[in-house]
């Protein structure tokens, strides 16, 4: 049934050869009746298309042009075709491959040899005639250089040959008819598609048969047909179940099944059409021969009659093997639907499990996270503090290697997690507008003071062709060119540090970024340098006592793999390394944000009242002088319900409130405080992983999140904005922030 809905469409689709005639009146009936010939046939009226085929028969007779006759009797082979009588079809194709010859229509010729050759190709036997016919076709249509029809040819060989299951022959005709696929109707751009996914699933290329059905499901011109579109549900099912998808699978046969059963129905009052129509064969095969048979008309009616029962027994025959058929497809179906219920049920139970360990790892983390940053924040805190004094001028050295290692802590921590988010695909793509050059002069200053340590020069070297604003991940991009940076700055020492940007692929809308990261450093042994990406993997030197955790460039390849890019070494030992990779982005001809505080006036702290609200003793300290230095007035609250009390009995301009604490946490206290201050701004001061809170510290009432250890800057930047707006302000530049 498939490849007869194939053929129709191949027959409405070619362009008809004319003839020229003595006679217009007739030449205009006989386009009129050929339009209306193939609507017939298109609305599966088959008695009326075939009635309409003797009649251009019979008038194309009459002025003898050999071109309609061709026509005529090509038409009525396709009535005779889906009236499952290939004798009198194979009759008619070859009454129309005559006159096409008498014609000298290699077009007419051309789309004969095709419909002989689809005919055949129902027949095992007759396979390698059906191949000959198609040569033939292909070989006229490449010689006219009609591409149009030539196009159609290839289809059909393809069809031919894997209805016989010669999936490695197809191939050549496949490659074929693709590259003419846009002379392809929409249609017949399905059936395409649909052949290249059958191929490959035989290839077991599971990847490729999802490629090529994800263009049928998802683009709405191609315009499968009913049959067309649940061949490609029952391929597209045996393709997750070979990728052990069994869920999905189950879905895709679900769907298959119940699109087969509406098809089905469809075929079978298609069917109750063709057996009307037969019952008026014999009256219209008596019009066409009537001229040509006159002495014989009694003998062509008995004949008629003798294949009119054949007829009926092949019908009851094909009904009966029908029947059989559909039974054993029932069988099939419920044993392959049991068989995936029994892998559903195991893939959820698998899922399930997999989902638990996943939250349980989560959980783990982010305490981990919490309980090493807690003490960090002090260390961090303290350290900067001391720094600043006066007094201890003589160890400034000392106290910025303190708080190089407690950076340096903080950053292995900050790995571990955005390991573990990558792992359980958490994480959260963020696009935005950026400046590139400002972001890779950012990036270069964080490494000032490693810089300096290890006594190397960083050299910048932006091609003028990138552009100025992008748009895209600037987070995911900074953490990649972070640890690639940090990488070349902890294994060179007296060397050079290059960072080059060059742009390709440019045009109005989108550019690609070439990234390089070179250095003069220790290198990368060529036995190390697939094994560098493992995760915990290192390179040992013993000129080197930096080891680290391994995990910088997992973490690097993993990013950009989320990005659908790839990371790229070049490196040999006691040369130096050279990483590089290409991005995307958005241009972007928006000018940048700019936050609303630029300048940091410490005069605008002074004798405002805050509240620190902390259940940890040396953080107390730590926010506290900070603060002081500033000439702040501050509170200190041990738990959420101190809090509470001191912000009902006392007066203060803003809240920094800790979030994990006993008695009460910070989320319930800043409830109750809004219940009774609306205004007052409360800014979370928290060491929890901040994404993962965010809607739970918005929702409490909070207006702005200060993570653990935080930068002084940042620090006074957050709490001078949210105490120069008001809490409505505050909340939408929080969120437009943050979020």
């Amino acid at each position: 049934m498939k490849r007869i809905i194939i053929f129709l469409i191949l027959v409405m689709s070619v362009s008809l050869g004319t003839a020229q005639t003595d006679s217009l009146k007739i030449k205009e009936r006989l386009e009129q009746l050929m339009d209306s010939s193939a609507t017939y046939y298109e609305a599966t009226n088959y008695s009326k298309s075939l009635e309409l085929n003797v009649r251009i028969i019979e008038e194309a007779k009459k002025i003898n042009d050999t071109g309609y006759l061709q026509s005529g009797f090509r038409y009525l082979g396709y009535d005779y075709l889906i009236l499952q009588d290939t004798i009198q079809a194979r009759e008619s194709f070859e009454r129309s491959q005559e006159y096409a010859n008498l014609a000298q229509d290699s077009l007419g010729l051309g789309l004969t040899y095709m419909d002989l050759a689809n005919l055949y190709g129902y027949s095992d036997n007759s396979i390698n005639k059906a191949l000959q016919y198609h040569d033939k076709s292909i070989a006229i249509f490449e010689k006219t250089k009609d591409s149009f029809n030539l196009s159609n040819a290839y289809l059909n060989t393809v069809l031919t040959l894997q209805e016989h299951e010669r999936y490695d022959k197809s191939l050549k005709y496949l490659k074929k008819a693709d590259q003419l696929k846009n002379q392809l109707s929409n249609s017949l751009k399905t059936s395409l598609e649909n052949q290249w996914a059958i191929y490959y699933l035989h290839e077991n290329n599971y990847k490729k048969v999802d490629y090529h059905l994800s263009k049928i499901f998802k683009d709405t011109l191609l315009q499968a047909s009913k049959f067309e579109l649940a061949d490609s549900y029952l391929t597209y099912s045996l393709s997750l179940y070979g990728q052990k998808r069994y869920k999905e699978a189950y879905e895709y046969s679900v769907k298959y099944q119940n699109l087969y059963e509406e098809t089905t129905e469809e075929y079978q009052n298609e069917e109750s059409q063709k057996i009307a129509a037969n019952f008026q064969v014999a009256e219209y095969k008596k019009n066409i021969e009537r001229n040509e048979l006159k002495n014989r008309l009694q003998a062509e009616i008995v004949r008629n009659q003798i294949n009119w029962n054949k007829f009926l027994i092949v019908v009851a025959a094909s009904s009966i093997l029908l029947l059989i058929l559909l039974y054993r497809m029932y069988k099939s179906k419920k044993d392959y639907v049991k068989s995936l219920t029994e892998k559903n049920i195991e893939y959820l139970t698998a899922k399930n499990e997999s989902e638990q360990s996943t939250k349980a790892k989560t959980a783990f983390f982010s305490t981990v996270s919490h309980e090493l940053r807690t003490p960090l924040y002090g260390v961090i805190g303290l350290s900067t503090i001391l720094m600043d004094d006066p007094k201890l001028k003589s160890h400034q050295q000392d106290l910025k290697s303190l708080k190089f290692s407690a950076d340096y802590l903080l950053a292995l921590i900050n790995d571990v997690l955005q390991i573990n988010k990558i792992d359980s695909n958490t994480v959260i793509e963020n696009n935005e507008v950026f400046n590139t050059r400002d972001f890779i002069k950012n990036i270069v200053s964080s490494f000032e003071y490693m810089r300096q340590q290890n006594k190397n020069n960083i050299h910048i070297n932006i091609d003028d062709n990138v552009p100025e604003f992008v748009k895209g991940d600037a987070t995911r991009l900074s953490q990649i060119l972070m640890n690639l940076v940090g990488n070349a700055c902890k294994f060179t020492e007296n060397g050079d540090i290059y960072i080059l940007l060059e742009a390709s692929g440019l045009n109005d809308q989108k550019a690609s970024i070439h990234f390089t990261i070179q250095d003069t450093g220790i290198g990368i042994p060529e036995e190390k340098q697939q094994s560098i990406f493992d995760e915990f993997s290192q390179v040992s030197s013993r000129h080197y006592t930096y080891q680290g955790t391994g995990l910088g460039l997992p973490i690097v390849q993993k990013l950009l793999a989320l990005s659908g890019a790839e990371i790229h070494l070049s490196s040999k030992e006691g040369k130096g390394s050279t990483f590089f990779f290409t991005l995307d982005f958005e241009i972007s001809n928006e000018s940048l944000i700019v936050d609303p505080i630029i300048i940091i006036d410490d005069k605008q702290l002074k004798n405002k009242r805050i509240l620190i609200v902390d259940d940890n003793r040396i953080n107390q300290i730590v926010t506290k002088k900070i603060l002081q230095k500033l000439e702040v007035t501050c509170s200190i609250a041990n738990n959420g319900q101190e809090a509470v009390e001191c912000a009902r009995d006392n007066e203060y301009d803003l809240i920094l409130m800790d979030i994990n604490m006993p008695v009460k946490d910070g989320l319930e206290a800043t409830k109750e405080i809004r219940l009774f201050n609306k205004q007052i701004p409360i800014i979370a001061l928290t060491a929890v992983e901040v994404k993962e809170m965010r809607y739970k510290i918005y929702n409490a009432g909070l207006t702005d999140i200060i993570v653990k250890p935080y930068d002084i800057t940042i620090f006074k930047r957050t709490i001078l904005r949210n105490l120069q707006h008001t809490i409505t302000d505050q909340s939408a530049i929080a969120k437009q922030l943050h979020i």
